[in-house]
């Protein structure tokens, strides 16, 4: 079992900036992939961004060129730094991480909330 610890959520204006962080309790190098996902009221969970083991990150359409996925190796903990917010980033979001085996682990979630 694999526990990932979240925080960084809150109530922002659009416009502003909010960042997430999230600890997994192995290390990084135990990791293929470290992902958030998002789920707004009523919606379907949807991909966020995502970023390998080797550093490659990928961002989903809605979100690219305002939200960005890293990670400090020295913390085990990865993050997404969200700028530019919108109404529509209201939601809960939540990380997730794989491990070598395919094996997925999901973060408790944390809510961002967006409004004017």
């Amino acid at each position: 079992q694999v526990d990932l610890v979240e925080s960084g959520g809150g109530l922002v204006q659009p416009g502003g900036s909010l960042r997430l962080s999230c600890t997994p309790s192995i290390s990084f190098f135990r990791l293929s992939y470290m992902r958030w996902y998002r789920q707004a009221p009523g919606k379907e969970r949807e991909f966020v961004a995502s970023i390998t083991n080797v550093g490659i990150s990928d961002h989903s359409d809605s979100v690219k060129g305002r939200f960005a996925i890293s990670r400090d190796n020295s913390k085990n903990t990865f993050f997404l730094q969200m700028n530019s917010l919108k109404l529509e980033d209201t939601a809960v979001y939540y990380c997730n991480v794989e491990n070598h085996l395919g094996e997925e682990y999901w973060g408790q979630g944390t809510q961002v909330s967006v409004f004017s």
